[in-house]
């Protein structure tokens, strides 16, 4: 008996991202043996018992009948490996290398999937993310699951085949039954939502906040007692918000697609993600052993809503100021540190005080003034201050639960959140600026290009003088401003606008 080898691609998922791999098989003269190397986790290490079992069952010659020392290397070794995609191209590796298969050039494929016991080949997480890596390598052909081809095939240019067991794999590349690639899926926007604006009776001074949170992506805070609508408030505002392009949902579906929840396609529409007060900091912020995205960054490109703000945790309410302020979260380990995109909007809401009837003109709050104090100071000062529109939201009148719903409302808000956003994406071309919403604009984009008029400065320095505005809050002050300018069509930031932005700041103070 002599060595033999053979050489596959795969790929590890590190984050949103995929870094390639080379799955290097070596056979070689001694008493059998089976070890995989190349800093493996125990997910990984258990692949030689699925793969054997696999081979087996599918018709081939298995590992554990080779007199031979098998070693298994997956390279880069100082890449941590962790998951079950490897199982495909360890068992493709076996066969190559024991000659049960005809030789091919691997070169320009890749193998992503995990065995079952049978054959099959199982769905995993990261079918788009690999997809991503093998077109950014200029691969030919990406092999994995069927129930991952739908959402790799979205993207371009390159072909993906889905498998549904190694037997059909191997008959692929011999030439014996071809598989035919999965055809190229355009993306098709949709922008649907159990709750629709139109929906929500009355509170139209709510609605004017949520029409300027939408269209510049601020964030905002709701307060009222309980039965108000805040939660409907918050779940309408996906109804108003614009369909993503396309850049937008390839950026949100790698998220999701790293953590096994896309199905089938890109996402097509505004993530809405609201996480339960109980939830810990790394289920909302991400992390774990091998981190994973969390509700922050799900919610990328769409809206975070914490309803109940103040019974969430206080570690996981701060955790969230980097984030707001770097629109992406940073999971720290001794080996690397792995980023996740977290440009969301943050959509709170919250009772006045522990009973919800705080100020409340017609039913009277039994809450000492203690209570309310600790109560409210539950939020600190530093996470309010990133919250650009602070509102009250009163309970309705039986006159305004009564009234018709107003067909076409929703329609007509989200064509003027459309518009806003259309005229912020024209000035941030002009400018050169890598940003989307206003709300994404640093201090020093803020001051070359929003355009104040001698009154809006005026206004704007007595405000400062006398209601001690933090630096950020200026900037805040300046961003809301522009959107409601924006609204208006207004190619100047008016004192009008500025006395509108302030009004929403000043909730509390």
């Amino acid at each position: 008996m002599t060595s033999s080898s053979a050489k596959i691609y795969s790929a590890e998922l590190e984050g949103i991202n995929a870094k390639l791999v080379e799955v290097e098989t070596d056979l070689n003269v001694g008493l059998h043996s089976f070890n995989i190397v190349g800093l493996a986790d125990k997910a990984v290490s258990e692949a030689k018992e699925r793969v054997s079992s696999a081979i087996k069952n599918a018709g081939f010659k298995p590992p554990n009948r080779e007199n031979r020392k098998i070693t298994i290397n997956l390279a880069p070794a100082d890449l941590k490996k962790a998951g079950t995609q490897y199982d495909l191209a360890i068992a493709v590796g076996y066969l190559c290398a024991t000659k049960q298969i005809k030789s091919f050039s691997p070169d320009g494929l890749l193998f992503f999937g995990e065995l079952a016991l049978d054959g099959r080949v199982r769905k995993i997480p990261g079918g788009l993310n690999t997809a991503l890596l093998a077109k950014e390598l200029g691969k030919k052909e990406l092999y994995l699951p069927t129930e991952n081809a739908k959402e790799a095939s979205c993207v371009s240019d390159i072909g993906v085949v889905p498998i549904n067991s190694l037997s059909e794999l191997v008959n692929h590349l011999e030439g014996v039954k071809t598989i035919a690639p999965h055809p190229y899926r355009e993306y098709a926007p949709t922008n649907t939502s159990s709750v629709n604006i139109d929906d929500v009776k009355g509170q139209a001074f709510a609605k004017r906040a949520l029409v300027i949170a939408a269209s510049g992506g601020h964030n905002i805070l709701m307060i009222g007692p309980p039965g108000s609508g805040k939660t409907m408030l918050a779940n309408s505002i996906v109804s108003i918000l614009p369909p993503m392009d396309l850049d937008e949902a390839l950026e949100v579906s790698r998220i999701w697609s790293s953590v096994g929840l896309l199905k089938g396609s890109l996402v097509n529409e505004r993530p809405f993600r609201a996480p339960h007060q109980t939830a810990s900091p790394a289920s909302v912020m991400g992390g774990g052993a091998s981190p994973r995205a969390g509700e922050i960054s799900l919610a990328h490109r769409g809206v975070l809503f914490l309803d109940e703000l103040p019974e969430f945790r206080r570690d996981l309410l701060e955790s969230l100021r980097q984030p707001i302020e770097s629109g992406e979260v940073v999971i720290s380990r001794v080996s690397n540190n792995i980023s996740f995109p977290a440009k969301f909007m943050l959509v709170t809401a919250m009772n006045p005080c522990p009973c919800g009837f705080y100020e409340d003109v017609e039913k009277e709050c039994v809450c000492s003034a203690n209570e309310v104090f600790r109560y409210q100071k539950r939020i600190s000062g530093p996470l309010l201050d990133r919250i650009d529109i602070q509102i009250d939201v009163p309970r309705l009148k039986l006159d305004d639960l009564n009234a018709p719903t107003n067909i076409g409302e929703g329609e007509n808000l989200q064509k003027q959140v459309n518009e806003a956003r259309l005229i912020q994406k024209a000035r941030f071309a002009w400018a050169g600026i890598n940003a989307k919403i206003n709300s994404e604009m640093s201090s020093r984009e803020c001051e070359d290009i929003i355009s104040i008029t001698k009154e809006g400065k005026d206004f704007i320095k007595s405000v400062f003088d006398k209601s001690l505005l933090s630096t950020r809050s200026y900037y805040r002050l300046l961003k809301t401003a522009q959107t409601i300018a924006d609204l208006e069509k207004s190619e100047v930031v008016d004192a009008p606008h500025l006395a509108e932005a302030f009004q929403f700041r000043i909730r509390g103070k």
